[in-house]
């Protein structure tokens, strides 16, 4: 029996899970958890890693006895060493505004489709690329690592760098899977400071007599490497929290100016396969109107906030969920509703409408992204499977097949720290391969199934949502 601890942290939370493999079955149990609270310096978003590594000692205190622990984190934050391998300052945040405009000299230096024909990623302001544009200490550093690398070298002083969390940088060519030092040359950034790349589902270094393994450490790839594996099936995938992340495993990369302009995603698996796919803000839309109603007074649930929405008028008013304006913390209602004045649309009146806004334009931005994944590809999906987080919601989960038209299999729960696990164990030997470990997952996990209604009136939903996604572009 192997014993395991998956740190998976989020932009608004983390938490230790501790597992078991045993007879070929996998155990486990949440054992810490903490608010992940952003600093504010000097007008600065920042991430507090100080804080998040005095977490992980009282977690590693909890655990006990272990064979290994490694970390998954969000994607495209990074810290910077000094000559004596120290942090520099604390990380910064990828919602800092520091990146506003950036996209327009990015330009200047290399036309969009150009750098995307070489990194496949989509271009998007927060992209570590883009970050280190506008990164004052650059040239004090020594050494660049990405946040679960970051994280694993607080623990071992060993420095790595893992391949799923590099390939959302802008810099890595997802055909070598190397760095592209040319690229990097042409923004002012020496590849020399990043560290070796290391495959996933590597042992990095030991720890209090435990391995520290770096699994995939951008958490939308271990969720991914957690997906259910049933036989005859054409699925896509959405790793759902904070971010939404939907589309399908491929062999090869698409690099295309079409891809481009459809702001898709190429991004390395754990598997070595692709993951094509389209950045959508998640259910931070949520967590943030949440949050600023929390702030004046009011408390509620997310329970309370589903059953408003249910109970409110449907396809009133739908937003782009990554309208640059709803991108940045603070006043979200008012936004929203600026938002629906200018393009036409009645605006949102009570919360349960706010909420029910914002479900509605998720489930349709999902099918919109499908649809320009299914042009690229020459897929035809028959079903997605919904991971993580987002499972829980079960009014997300209805709308989304409602709006796709296609089922929808919501789970595992869990689905980024049992990849995190299953990859440990694969780098522990216990578990032979990633489909091994999907395999484990589907028998022994609770998985939810939603039909979709078959209910027209999503068509007519749809057709509006899209005039109003091409007339916000317009405005832009």
């Amino acid at each position: 029996m192997k014993t395991a601890v998956a740190f998976d942290f989020g932009a608004s939370s983390g938490r230790a899970i501790k597992a078991k493999f045993d007879n070929g079955k996998i155990s486990y149990e949440e054992i810490h958890r903490f608010d992940n609270i952003p600093l504010t310096d000097d007008g600065h978003i920042r991430h507090n890693f100080d804080m998040i590594v005095e977490e992980i000692k009282k977690a590693l205190d909890k655990a006990g006895d272990i064979d290994s622990f490694a970390f998954d984190t969000w994607g495209v934050d990074y810290g910077l060493l000094d000559e004596n391998g120290r942090l520099i300052a604390q990380p910064f945040h990828y919602r800092d505004s520091r990146t506003d405009g950036v996209l327009a000299r990015a330009e200047q230096i290399m036309p969009e489709n150009e750098l995307y024909s070489r990194t496949g990623n989509q271009i998007m302001p927060i992209n570590t690329l883009f970050q280190l544009m506008n990164e004052g200490k650059l040239g004090e550093a020594k050494s660049i690592l990405f946040m679960p690398d970051l994280f694993a070298y607080a623990f071992t002083g060993n420095k790595n760098c893992e391949y799923t969390i590099a390939s959302t940088s802008q810099m890595l060519s997802p055909v070598s899977k190397t760095w592209d030092s040319e690229v990097m040359a042409k923004f002012g950034i020496n590849s020399e400071l990043f560290a070796p790349l290391c495959k996933t589902a590597s042992i990095v270094g030991r720890y209090n007599g435990a391995n520290v393994i770096a699994v995939a450490g951008h958490d939308t790839q271990c969720a991914v490497a957690a997906m259910p594996s049933i036989e005859g099936e054409n699925p896509a995938f959405l790793s759902c929290g904070t971010w939404s992340l939907i589309g399908c495993e491929l062999d090869e990369p698409i690099l295309t100016e079409q891809s481009n302009a459809l702001e898709l995603s190429n991004e390395l698996g754990a598997n070595g396969k692709v993951n094509y796919l389209k950045n959508i803000s998640g259910l931070w839309l949520i967590q943030e109107l949440k949050r600023n109603l929390n702030a004046e007074g009011n408390s509620y649930s997310y329970n309370d906030l589903e059953q408003e929405a249910r109970a409110s008028e449907r396809f009133k008013c739908f937003v782009d969920p990554d309208a640059p304006e709803l991108s940045q913390p603070g006043n979200l209602a008012q936004k929203i509703k600026s938002y629906c004045s200018k393009t036409g649309q009645a605006e949102p009146q009570t919360v349960g409408e706010m909420v029910r806004c914002i479900y509605e334009s998720l489930a349709l931005k999902y099918r919109y992204a499908i649809a320009q994944i299914g042009e690229c590809t020459g897929k035809k999906f028959d079903i997605l499977h919904l991971l993580g987080g987002g499972t829980k919601d079960n009014f997300l989960c209805e709308m989304t097949a409602d709006s796709l038209g296609i089922p929808v299999c919501a789970g595992p729960v869990e689905a980024t720290a049992l990849g995190n696990i299953i990859l440990q164990f694969i780098a522990l030997g216990e578990i032979e391969s990633v489909e091994e470990g999907r395999r484990i997952i589907t028998e022994n996990e609770r998985l939810f199934n939603y039909e979709p209604s078959g209910d027209s009136a999503w068509d007519k939903a749809y057709d509006r949502y899209v005039k109003i996604l091409e007339l916000s572009k317009e405005e832009k």
